[in-house]
């Protein structure tokens, strides 16, 4: 893909980002970090396209013509989707702004096949498998989590609760969201996000809270994590560092290595995983900058772990497939 390809795609997905209008402003200044954070690329120069975005000097006629063939123009209307989606809402605007985008972008039936595709991700039940297959035990890496909660925290004592096992299930979802990131489709990034939603459900489950989907996104966008803007996050790096639309051999090669070894997604689902655990058997004692907090530092401790996971991440990457990876979404076992 041409530079003005890529401009063009990360136009649109940026374009998608605003649709609906009602972005919360941390989300907003989320998105901004992320264009600013993925602008290294001075050819690209992402924080530019989002200003051009903000005060609209950019057009879906501009990105039609940027994107002359069919192939980059699904792929970036795939993107565009994917971040409408990313909350698990699509709202009125935003199904208005992807109609206009697949007209202005002259896309066929396949479009809408791939918009209800990706509906359907974006509306899996919370109960449901987080992980595809073994993965390595987490008892090496159990004393490298969260601290435990203040000892003046309440607890819930009705719920018993396997620590190991409840560590076991947190690296492997980790490990899966990593290998995710590895595949080249737009729907195997989108699925990462209820797979995060499902863990935090699994554990708070766990320790006797029943949670719905509004609250456990309240969760993740206090400690930071929006889902739009992480969507946009990873979808943008693989596609900025050539992986996102890629098929064929190579999987594992330089760009998969490096897009796994310089992502977030094993590093972000641990720390999830890992807050959860602690507010939970905390009884939700923690205050919302506690929250934050301590997310940042156990992330910082899923970064330092990601290496040793990696082999995990790219043996597990290579056997799936997207059927295997939507099936997992979806919650079917």
């Amino acid at each position: 893909m041409d530079t003005s390809a890529l401009r063009a795609t990360l136009s649109l997905s940026l374009m998608a980002a605003f649709a609906d209008g009602d972005k919360h402003e941390r989300e907003r200044e989320e998105i901004r970090r992320i264009a600013e954070g993925l602008g290294a690329d001075g050819a690209v120069h992402l924080p530019t396209l989002y200003q051009d975005v903000l005060l609209q000097r950019v057009t879906l006629a501009d990105v039609a013509r940027a994107l002359p063939e069919r192939g980059p123009r699904q792929l970036a209307y795939e993107m565009a989707v994917c971040v409408c989606d990313a909350d698990g809402a699509v709202s009125p605007r935003e199904q208005s702004f992807l109609a206009e985008a697949r007209r202005a972008l002259a896309l066929d039936v396949a479009a809408e096949a791939f918009e209800a595709e990706a509906r359907t991700l974006a509306e899996a039940p919370l109960a449901g498998p987080t992980a595809l297959a073994p993965a390595a035990s987490a008892a090496a890496v159990a004393t490298a989590v969260a601290p435990e909660p203040p000892d003046e925290a309440p607890t819930r004592p009705a719920a018993t609760v396997d620590n190991a096992e409840m560590d076991d299930r947190i690296l492997k979802t980790a490990i899966t969201c990593g290998a995710l990131e590895l595949l080249p489709e737009t729907l195997s990034t989108l699925a990462i996000i209820p797979l995060q939603m499902r863990l935090v459900y699994t554990i708070g489950q766990a320790h006797g809270y029943e949670l719905d989907r509004g609250h456990i996104k309240d969760f993740l966008a206090t400690t930071g994590v929006g889902l739009t803007s992480q969507y946009l996050e990873q979808a943008g790096r693989k596609l900025i560092g050539g992986l996102l639309g890629r098929m064929g051999g190579g999987l594992l090669g330089g760009v998969g290595r490096q897009a796994v070894s310089s992502g977030m997604s094993f590093a972000t689902t641990y720390a999830l995983g890992h807050l959860a655990r602690r507010y939970y058997a905390g009884g939700r004692s923690f205050s919302p900058q506690m929250i934050k907090d301590s997310y940042a530092s156990i992330l910082e401790q899923g970064k330092g772990l990601q290496g040793r996971y990696l082999p995990q991440m790219q043996q597990q990457a290579s056997q799936m497939d997207l059927g295997k990876v939507m099936a997992l979404a979806k919650g079917w076992r």
